[in-house]
């Protein structure tokens, strides 16, 4: 194997070192919970599935989330090829760069940080909504939503700081309480025989299903749901056998979100009828509240506590999701320090060898991002969560075509690994998949951030300057470094 194409960090030493993450302190259960949590499951089901129903396919929504499922699990054997002689916290960029080069690399890992500061800040600002709701709903306290932000990045801060084991305990709780109940709803719902209309296999699952309306915009709130999935490979350098660990980790998310998706929207479908579910969740988004036409059918089969329970249910979810891009953007500014693209006192580490000055910096990134929102007076879900989640979803899914891109070429030329199906096939076609997500979310980009045209240019052209920024800033900070050595 040549040596100068492995990254430096597959080592797994029993005891850290200066610069090293802690090794050894994940197993597939951990890193799953990390990855889980990203894609935040309660929110994802309560906030894109009756937008996907009212404004996509309708009952053939389920369909949707297979084909975005089957596109990722493609993406993920060329992913989990490039893993096996790549080891390191930055993941997709430390992977593009070994394929593309070190420009195009280091541009990526600025998008890559654009992607995860703006969805963790688009979070943000649909908690604060949320738990300023609930809070003044149960106790009569009267906070603007920032207050419960602001004082929510003290608290990530902590855990981020606590090592990664500590977070993925607490991920662990919140995850398995939203994913229960989805879960038993579902298998409830499935159990006895569906809705009204039955199970409607065929409503939901058929060509006909699938294609009905508008099946982009479906496919494309299915692809932003499953958002965070390549945290895996992040997290390879503290995972107990990285080359083992991090493949059944990444094949176990995509399959765990997939099935987990298809089948709770199918169960939604089924407990309103295939032919009355599109209109039921119009109605729901004119209401103003799109998560009851989720929260109805669960409510309606368990009593009403579920209609307390979900909300709380929804604000952890929420908060899951926060820690774990906090989590993942510090490990890349990590990353960036190590290898001399930002000053070596981003990869300082604190007692627990956790990254210490990253996570600051990166709680840092947040307020910048949060906090503009609150002096201006904007509303925390119609414009901060809207327009951040639909920016870092197109940011992501452009990061993932390259590093597809990056795997094929990469193995073209180190021939580490020759298997066609893993290197090329499986690769190209997750790209093409990818590359028509990334046309589809274009298209209806105005859609996925809630219809301001004006805010739509200027966050799609954001991507391609960020991307571009990082670049420039790589190169001056490489012949800074050089100058410096030299």
């Amino acid at each position: 194997m040549d040596s100068q194409t492995v990254s430096r960090h597959t080592a797994e030493p029993d005891t850290p070192t200066a610069g090293t993450l802690k090794p050894n302190a994940l197993g597939v259960l951990g890193i799953l919970f990390f990855v889980l949590s990203a894609q935040a499951p309660l929110t994802g089901i309560a906030g894109a599935a009756p937008i996907a129903v009212a404004l996509g396919n309708g009952p053939g929504v389920p369909a949707a989330y297979l084909v975005a499922g089957l596109v990722i699990l493609l993406f993920s054997v060329g992913f989990v090829a490039m893993g096996r002689h790549v080891v390191d916290a930055g993941a997709s960029y430390t992977y593009i760069g070994k394929g593309l080069g070190r420009t195009t690399g280091t541009g990526s890992a600025g998008l890559a940080l654009f992607a995860y500061c703006t969805i963790q800040a688009a979070m943000y600002g649909l908690y604060g909504a949320i738990v300023s709701g609930l809070v003044a709903s149960h106790t009569g306290l009267d906070l603007p939503w920032w207050v419960w932000t602001l004082a929510t990045m003290a608290v990530v801060q902590g855990l981020g700081a606590a090592g990664v084991e500590m977070g993925a305990k607490v991920l662990a709780v919140f995850v398995l309480a939203e994913f229960s109940i989805l879960s038993v709803f579902a298998l409830v719902t499935l159990f006895k025989g569906g809705g009204p209309e039955g199970l409607g296999l065929a409503g939901s699952f058929s060509p006909s299903a699938a294609l009905d309306g508008a099946p982009g915009v479906a496919v494309m709130f299915a692809v932003a749901s499953m958002f965070g999935f390549e945290a895996t490979a992040i997290y390879g350098e503290e995972a107990r056998e990285p080359r083992k660990t991090v493949p059944r980790a990444t094949y176990l998310a995509v399959a765990v979100v997939t099935g987990f998706f298809a089948l709770v929207s199918w169960m939604l479908i089924s407990s309103y009828g295939a032919s009355k579910a599109t209109a039921a969740a119009g109605r729901a988004l004119e209401s103003g509240d799109g998560a009851g036409f989720v929260f109805a059918p669960i409510a309606a089969d368990f009593g009403g506590w579920v209609g307390d329970v979900l909300p709380v249910l929804l604000a952890t979810s929420l908060f899951a999701g926060i820690l774990t891009f906090h989590n993942s953007a510090n490990r890349y500014l990590f990353s960036l320090g190590r290898d001399r693209l930002l000053p070596l006192r981003m990869c300082r580490l604190n007692r627990r060898h956790a990254p210490w000055t990253a996570g600051c910096v990166q709680t840092a990134l947040a307020v910048l991002l949060v906090v503009p929102f609150a002096l201006a007076g904007k509303d925390p879900v119609l414009t901060l969560f809207s327009w951040f989640s639909g920016v870092a979803v197109l940011a992501m899914m452009l990061l993932y075509l390259l590093t597809s891109v990056s795997v094929v070429v990469f193995f073209r030329r180190s021939r580490l690994d020759t298997r066609p199906w893993n290197t090329l096939i499986a690769p190209s076609l997750g790209a093409l998949g990818i590359a028509g997500a990334i046309w589809l979310i274009l298209a209806n980009f105005t859609t996925l951030i809630g219809g301001e045209r004006t805010a739509a240019l200027w966050l799609t052209l954001s991507v391609p300057v960020v991307m571009g920024l990082g670049s420039v800033a790589a190169r001056v900070r490489g012949r800074a470094v050089a100058a410096a050595d030299g």
